[in-house]
């Protein structure tokens, strides 16, 4: 079975080569590996030609940013399951894919596997500063203030054939809006697995200041809205708790 993995990235020489090594260094063969770059004016897209051999699709141009460079990227995508990898990020080892892939192939019926995130420092990956530790799906799942860590998601294509991509008129909230409509609006099925499966660097749009941070609480409001859901009252004083917990 096939694996699309994305990875979007804009003006980022710093890292690419470490998500792109991380990537190619699965154990894992059949890796379809998509990279959609936003027309970098830096040296990233030198640094990715140097792998070009090894990519399954490359495109350097102008978008509509992060999220519609995702969209991009799944409608290149051919594998059967799709995985995102942000151009700051890397898989925790080498057997990631290996182990994700062996849920799908052992279930047919598996939608969606997801695990755990740390965010670590910029200069020195192995410094865990936050830790995100996700739980197995169940009901009240998102009214309890859990969200699956979207970097740990890997989605099978026909998912997103279904229900749609990122909606776009979410800017710092739209891949919580899609993990809502996967898990929530249309209970596909998900198997969580208590593994560690991405090493975040720290940073990050939605948490370059308040006014962001502000902007996205308003979008996840907005994204219960859109799908004919109901947020309870206590969300977002619940998921301040739930992410303050994960510094400890």
């Amino acid at each position: 079975m096939k694996i699309s993995i994305i990875t979007v990235v804009y003006n980022n020489e710093k890292t690419i080569q470490d998500a792109m090594q991380s990537v190619l260094g699965q154990t894992y063969k059949n890796i379809e590996y998509v990279i959609i770059d936003g027309n970098s004016k830096d040296s990233t897209v030198n640094l990715i030609n140097e792998y070009k051999d090894q990519l399954g699709y490359f495109i350097s141009e102008k978008d509509k940013g992060l999220y519609d460079a995702m969209n991009k990227g799944i409608n290149a995508c051919t594998g059967d399951v799709i995985g995102i990898l942000n151009s700051d990020d890397l898989y925790q080892d080498s057997e990631i894919i290996t182990a994700v892939m062996e849920h799908f192939n052992n279930d047919p019926a598996l939608d969606i596997v997801y695990g755990d995130l740390v965010y670590v420092k910029s200069e020195d990956t192995n410094k865990v500063v936050r830790n995100w530790k996700s739980k197995e799906y169940y009901n009240l799942f998102f009214e309890n203030a859990n969200v699956p860590p979207h970097p740990s998601l890997f989605v099978r294509r026909k998912v997103y054939k279904e229900i749609g991509l990122f909606d776009l008129q979410f800017k710092l909230a739209a891949d919580y809006e899609l993990m809502l409509r996967m898990f929530k609006k249309h209970n596909f099925k998900s198997k969580y697995i208590n593994r560690l499966i991405i090493k975040m660097r720290l940073g990050g749009a939605t948490n370059q200041n308040y006014t962001n941070i502000i902007n996205q609480n308003k979008e996840i409001l907005k994204a219960w809205k859109v799908n004919g859901l109901q947020a309870p009252f206590y969300l977002m004083p619940l998921r301040i708790i739930k992410r303050l917990s994960q510094f400890i």
